[in-house]
């Protein structure tokens, strides 16, 4: 795997210096040096910042490598899709500049485009004169002088360098901007006592190298502003050991709701001690749900482990465990991370799923992929007699950035028929 994702990401670099370094420059000069050898140092830091604790650095150094290296990769991905929009329009500009040129060249005393050439131009990369074959032909009388490609090669780079520049630094913003949903679900076996019961849903902090206490201060605060009744985390809490994270997750301790805060394990709790940060969680004054239920005044609240964790020392879901002899007559409202679990729970009757997971997909056009991947993508659906809720999350993992996919946390507002 490492193997094809180095390669993967030497083409695509590659693509990125032929296009935004050797087409808009020339041979041996100072923006030609130096973007080149910018373009190395950042795929450098690109595989750091996704494995820097696998590949062994301190806790401490990997913020250095992992924000460039994240914001570096959020980059190239806009600066792809520009760029290839970009392929798109070369040709037809192309087209037409040589018509223009090709009308001026008929002029009575014009002097024809391609007689001289200025010193000092930059070459027209000549191998991407077949990419335009065929126009050629239709114009053969203008041949393509290397000042046009070498113009709108330098209009294109600037263009996809203005989009990939604006759109992250959008998507930067737009990550610490944390929004407060309300949502209404009713439950047909909530007791009327219960009606407006409200259930505060936060999920994917994703507290790490890049998000750390500050982030964390935000989101227990906007938490605690909605003043719920109960408070689920459902997780995805942690990207580091609890050594590394002490200070940055203490804020937690601060949540406050009359029924208590709970917690689920999500899929990154596995990439770490389990265990330890289960331990830690109830220290905060936070209860951990595995595989267990708590029987609150109106409902059962159940959590269960995630699927990740199937095989792992600490395990995965145990439905038997977390549901199984609970009474039936009650509402029942469940915390599982990953909204695919959603068919299981409706085979156990559950009334209500909490999820996160997938971020709403974090980042267009990521979200296509992340909305084909889980049934749910965000918002409220119902399948069966089960109603699902999944939260966009209130972080992020790896890049900090947010693209049509804002963080929130939600307020649900429990109703009776």
């Amino acid at each position: 795997m490492l193997i094809p994702m180095s390669l993967l990401l030497a083409a695509i670099h590659w693509y990125l210096w032929k296009r935004l370094v050797r087409d808009v420059s020339a041979p041996g000069g100072v923006y030609r040096r130096a973007a080149t050898a910018a373009l190395v140092v950042l795929a450098v830091t690109v595989p750091f910042a996704f494995a820097g604790r696998q590949l062994g650095l301190p806790f401490a150094v990997q913020p250095y490598l992992a924000w460039p290296g994240f914001v570096w990769i959020v980059a190239v991905l806009y600066l792809v899709l520009s760029l290839l929009v970009g392929e798109a329009v070369r040709p037809l500009v192309l087209r037409l500049l040589r018509r223009r040129d090709a009308a001026r060249a008929d002029a009575p005393g014009a002097v024809r485009a391609g007689d001289a050439v200025p010193a000092g131009t930059a070459p027209a990369v000549a191998e991407d004169a077949a990419e335009e074959g065929a126009a050629d032909v239709e114009a053969h009388a203008v041949p393509d002088a290397p000042g046009r490609r070498l113009v709108v090669s330098r209009g294109i780079a600037i263009g996809a360098g203005l989009v990939a520049a604006g759109t992250l630094g959008y998507g930067v913003a737009n990550a610490r901007n944390l929004r407060t949903k309300h949502v209404s679900v009713t439950l047909p076996k909530l007791p009327r006592a219960a009606d407006r019961y409200r259930i505060a849903v936060v999920s994917d902090i994703h507290l790490g190298p890049i998000l750390g206490g500050s982030h964390c201060r935000r989101v227990v605060d906007a938490v605690n502003r909605t003043q719920p009744d109960l408070i689920t985390v459902v997780g995805d809490l942690v990207d580091a050991e609890v050594d590394d994270l002490r200070s940055a997750v203490a804020p937690m301790a601060d949540l406050r709701a009359p029924d208590g805060t709970y917690f689920v394990t999500g899929n990154h709790e596995y990439y770490v001690e389990t265990a330890a940060w289960m331990d830690h969680v109830r220290e905060l004054g936070l209860i951990p749900l595995a595989n267990e239920r708590a029987g609150l005044p109106y409902f059962e609240l159940a959590g269960v482990n995630d699927i990740s964790g199937e095989g792992s020392d600490f395990g995965g879901p145990d439905y038997e465990a977390a549901l199984g002899d609970r009474d039936r007559s009650r509402a029942t409202v469940l915390m599982a991370h990953q909204p695919v679990m959603i068919h299981d729970t409706v085979d156990w009757g559950v009334d209500l799923q909490l999820s996160g997971h997938t971020h709403g997909g974090q980042m267009w056009p990521l979200t296509y992929i992340a909305g084909a991947a889980n049934p749910t993508l965000a918002g409220l659906e119902r399948y069966g007699d089960t109603q699902l809720y999944v939260s966009r999350g209130a972080g992020a993992w790896g890049p900090p950035v947010r693209v049509a996919a804002d963080p929130d946390i939600t307020v649900i507002e429990l109703r009776t028929p």
